[in-house]
């Protein structure tokens, strides 16, 4: 659920591994223009917002738009001057925006629903400019049967081990993706893997609970942090975040 503990490791874990990214590629003070494509409710939008860069939100759901609409609209005017947010799919950035416009580029959580996830990635790499970042947020088709294995369902575990699709909280079937395929296809598409981590190695199966006091939520996201990018813990997160480089 939105605000749950598993939202808020998945938002922190992502701001400290962009951050760690963008503060390897570009100089400290450096504006970027950022696009965030299926921006959700815009938490990553707002806070590389507040950051100082200029950032760009896309976001197909009208119920989630008028969130992320809200969400800025209480922030000061510096900050919403910074942000447009737009209406639309990942797929038609080229009717939106020109090749080269930006110099990140966000896809969290959103490959998973696409039909035509590749045709949509190759279209993502031509708004990046050269030496631009593709931050990538997937589910992990190699870790399908820890959520049922975990909680003693073995038919359910049985069948995610022999399967690339998934089940949401409301029954949508979704689609989880593996670090090998999308490796090759970030090379095919000129912005080639340059980093990876696991995202919720332990967070993230089961039922989601609260969020603790502020001193035991930091151990917690030390813990995850560290497993995110360590082997073999990050192999086995419940998702992966890949950050490829536009050549």
């Amino acid at each position: 659920m939105p605000g749950g503990l598993r939202d808020t490791v998945r938002q922190e874990l992502l701001a400290r591994q962009l951050d760690e990214q963008i503060v390897a590629r570009y100089p400290v003070g450096q504006r970027l223009r950022i696009l965030d494509v299926g921006m959700g409710r815009g938490a990553q939008a707002l806070r590389l917002a507040r950051a100082g860069h200029t950032v760009t939100g896309l976001e197909s759901d009208p119920g989630l738009l008028r969130t992320a609409q809200e969400s800025l609209s209480t922030e000061p005017a510096g900050i919403r001057d910074r942000v447009r947010l737009l209406e639309g799919d990942g797929h038609d950035t080229g009717v939106h925006f020109l090749p080269g416009s930006f110099d990140v580029v966000l896809c969290h959580g959103v490959l998973m629903s696409s039909p035509e996830p590749d045709a949509m990635l190759a279209g993502l790499a031509r708004m990046l400019a050269p030496g631009g970042l593709l931050s990538l947020l997937v589910r992990n088709a190699d870790a399908l049967a820890m959520g049922p294995g975990l909680g003693g369902d073995w038919s359910g575990t049985l069948a995610a081990l022999e399967s690339d699709l998934y089940s949401d909280g409301r029954g949508v079937a979704l689609r989880a993706d593996r670090l090998d395929a999308l490796t090759s296809t970030l090379a095919g598409i000129a912005a080639p893997l340059h980093a990876w981590y696991g995202v919720q190695v332990f967070t993230d199966w089961g039922v989601d609970t609260v969020i603790p006091a502020a001193d035991e939520l930091e151990r917690l996201l030390t813990a995850e942090d560290r497993a995110g990018r360590t082997e073999p813990y990050r192999r086995v997160a419940a998702l992966l975040h890949l950050c490829g480089v536009r050549g």
